[in-house]
Formats: structure tokens, C-alpha cells, sequence
């Protein structure tokens, strides 16, 4: 088949606002996206325009930047001996070592892995799990989930039952998704008041509860908000004072993001499950997992359907897990530490005089993500026009101007993206 020649710009883009539907955009599209010819270290090289750096990691995912030799080395190796075979009844070396190099970095205790297709799967699976484990032990009455306000744990079914309900995204479907519990969104710093909030409510729903699922340490596209590690620890020691199981959400903060290889390391705690996705395959393509403790897995095997009822077409893809694999090597083969910590340094340095302009509500920084937090709703196009100007990509969202870059971004790209944020925070 010859190559099919290239499509003038103008031409892609109508084709795009006629028949292509981006993430939470309306159809017909009524903005232009930005058309990507290619990609390379932590640079996007437009069809038309300048080079971007780019500061969002691809959505949180590419933390070695991008056409990585390394990763592209796995991917083609593993072309060569096939790029996929179905899951059930057959297994593969790739998918073997990742599950392996997943539990041996994971916090301990966590011993099982499900691969899943994308974050919002795995986190679909973790529920089935708790909802499953429960059924088996003979107490279907334990159905509901609890979580606090503020988080977002993808766009599917169940994740969406436990985004927040008001401030959230998914505020549309109230009244149909799965009535959850909700306490309030965690204070940054510990309050042995919130704590006591947490405690209570776990307890009084006990009866009722499968898990607590929340996300650790830093809560994501749901607002951008940190909170002290401690928390973590309350909502252990409840769940097991109460008899429920914890789940951690690291689909955005696994791999490294916050300075410890997941939020979790930070409190100390093993969740009963665990989430990842995101950073897995180093922003390559779409694979997540969900991990799950020696018990979580022996009830679901001691119930009446002794087997997780839930098999993905692509689940445990070899190429997938072969860039995952890969990408892992990378990332503990290095100071990740180092270069995480020093992006840091640099963001804080870099975003701190957008304290002084008008507008902002707060300025924040942990490990290699930045925030700026305005006091309305961000005008996304005149933000995101001024990051540009500054040769940055950026996706500001609601009062949100956020940076999360790869890893391997330098130091005067860093400075240039923090100059990008206060532009667009300004801007917008």
C-alpha cells in the first residue's frame, strides 16, 4: 500500500471539528487544536508554528519525554516477536516480568496483579474486587464505597460514582451513578479534627462499606490539591479497626511524581489495593494495573464464583508490557530522585512570584508538579495562547494553571515552563 500523501493542515483541521471528538469537547469542535508533527525529548514540533515544550507529560504520562531510544528499542524488539496474544489460557514473558518488577517496587504486601487497559479500567477492576471480596465472605450487604470530596478516579462507571459529585465533572449523572459516601476534601495540612471526621464516618458506615477509595497524597484532575500523608495512616488504621478494604488511586502519582515511587511510600501505608497507570508504559500507549494483597485475592477464590469476572481484549498486551517494562528499567536504572527533586527546586523558584499576581488564590509545588491556583474560572484560550507565546504546552482547566513535566526536562525548560504558567495564569 503506498504512503498516503500528507494533509495540508487546513484541510486535517476540518476533517478533525467535522468528524473527531477530543476529551471533554463538544462535537462539532468549536477550538482548533494544535496539529502535532512529531515529537522528541520533552520538545512537540508543530505542523505549524514553534517547537512547545511540553509541560503536561502528555496527561501525567511521559516521564522520559518522548521517541525515548530506549523505549523505542523495546517496542520494535518486541514487534518483532508479536504484538499481541489473547490473555486467557495463555500467558507471555513480558507480562510475567512486568507483574514481577510491578510487586517488587509496589509497597509491600501487595502481591497480585491484574492488568487492565487504561486507569479508569483499573480502577473499575479494584472496585469489582472489593465488591467481589465481600460477596464471597458472605456479606453482599458491604456494596458502597467511601471516598472525600475533591478526587477524580476516571471517566467510567464506577470511577465516576466516586468523583466528587458537585465540584466534579460528572455532576450530570447524579441521581443514576452509584450513591457513595462522601466526607470533606482532606485539609493540606493533618487536623486531628478532620482525622476524628474520618474516623467516624468509616465507622458509621461500616456495615455498608466495601472499601475507602481515595486518592494519596495528591488529589488530581479533580482540583490539584495536596494533603498531609497522615490522613493515609488514619484511613488504614480505620478500615482495619472497621473491617474495610483501602484503595490507593496512584494512576497520577505512581512512578515517581511526588518524590517517593508511590504517594503511599510517603505515609508508609499498603493500601488492600492499589491502582497504576498513566507513567506504566512511559506515555507509549494506553496499559494500567490494579495490584491486590494475599487476601483480597484468597476471598475472591473462596466465593461461590471463585474466579475475577473480568477479562479485557488487550489485557497484559506484550508490546505494552514490554515498553512497560522497559520504562521502569529506565526510571529505577537513574537518580529519578534526583532529577525529580531538582525539577522541584526549580518549579518552586519559578512559580513563586506568581503569588504577586492579581487573581491568584495559591501557589503550591511537590515533587515534580506545580500549581497555580486562580480565584475564578480559567479562560483556557487566553491561557493557553500565552503558554504557547512562551513556547510551552499547557492544559489549564477550571481555576487551574498546573504543570507536571518529564522527568528528564532541564533545568532553563523548567525555568520557561514556570514562565509559561505565570503568563497563562496571568493571562487567564
Amino acid at each position: 500500500m503506498p504512503d498516503l500523501p500528507a494533509l495540508p493542515v487546513t484541510e486535517l483541521l476540518a476533517l478533525d471539528r467535522r468528524h473527531v471528538w477530543h476529551p471533554y469537547g463538544p462535537m462539532p469542535g468549536r477550538v482548533d487544536p494544535l496539529v502535532v508533527e512529531s515529537a522528541s525529548g520533552v520538545r512537540l514540533k508543530l505542523a505549524e508554528g514553534p517547537e512547545l515544550v511540553d509541560g503536561m507529560s502528555s496527561w501525567w504520562s511521559a516521564i522520559h519525554g518522548y521517541n525515548h531510544p530506549v523505549l523505542n528499542e523495546a517496542a520494535r524488539e518486541q514487534l518483532g516477536r508479536m504484538s499481541h496474544v489473547m490473555f486467557g489460557g495463555l500467558t507471555h514473558e513480558p507480562a510475567v516480568r512486568l507483574a514481577k518488577l510491578l510487586v517488587d517496587m509496589s509497597p509491600d504486601g501487595l502481591e497480585h496483579v491484574f492488568l487492565a487497559d487504561s486507569g479508569s479500567v483499573s480502577v473499575e477492576v479494584a472496585v469489582k474486587m472489593c465488591l467481589q471480596y465481600w460477596r464471597s465472605l458472605g456479606r453482599p450487604r458491604k456494596q458502597r464505597l467511601l471516598t472525600w470530596r475533591g478526587g477524580y478516579h476516571g471517566d467510567t462507571w464506577q470511577p465516576m460514582s466516586v468523583c466528587d459529585p458537585e465540584g466534579g465533572m460528572h455532576g450530570l449523572w447524579s441521581g443514576v451513578l452509584p450513591r457513595q459516601v462522601f466526607v470533606d476534601a482532606p485539609p493540606a495540612g493533618y487536623e486531628e479534627s478532620y482525622a476524628d471526621e474520618l474516623r467516624a464516618a468509616i465507622g458509621r458506615h461500616a456495615d455498608e462499606l466495601a472499601a475507602v477509595i481515595v486518592e494519596p497524597v495528591v488529589q488530581g484532575a479533580g482540583g490539584m490539591r495536596f494533603h498531609s500523608p497522615a490522613y493515609l495512616r488514619v484511613l488504614r488504621e480505620a478500615c482495619d479497626a472497621h473491617d474495610v478494604l483501602l484503595v490507593f488511586d496512584e494512576i497520577a502519582t505512581g512512578f515517581g511524581r511526588t518524590g517517593a515511587l508511590f504517594a503511599a511510600e510517603h505515609a508508609a501505608v499498603t493500601p488492600d489495593v492499589m491502582c497504576v497507570g498513566k507513567a506504566l508504559t512511559g506515555g507509549y500507549m494506553t496499559m494500567a494495573a490494579t495490584l491486590c494483597t494475599p487476601r483480597v485475592a484468597d476471598g475472591i477464590s473462596r466465593g461461590e464464583v471463585p474466579v475475577l469476572a473480568h477479562g479485557p481484549t488487550f489485557m497484559g498486551n506484550p508490546l505494552a508490557a514490554s515498553v512497560a517494562c522497559a520504562s521502569i528499567g529506565l526510571l529505577l536504572g537513574q537518580d529519578w530522585l534526583a532529577e525529580v527533586k531538582r525539577i522541584e527546586a526549580g518549579l518552586r523558584e519559578g512559580l513563586e512570584p506568581a503569588r504577586e499576581l492579581p487573581g491568584v488564590r495559591d501557589v503550591r509545588v511537590l515533587g515534580a508538579i506545580g500549581v497555580v491556583q486562580l480565584d475564578h474560572e480559567v479562560d483556557m484560550r487566553a491561557a493557553t495562547e500565552a503558554a504557547v507565546r512562551e513556547g510551552v504546552w499547557l492544559r489549564p482547566f477550571r481555576d487551574l494553571v498546573y504543570t507536571m513535566p518529564p522527568y528528564v526536562t532541564g533545568d532553563e525548560d523548567v525555568a520557561r515552563i514556570a514562565r509559561a504558567v505565570r503568563a497563562a495564569a496571568r493571562e487567564g
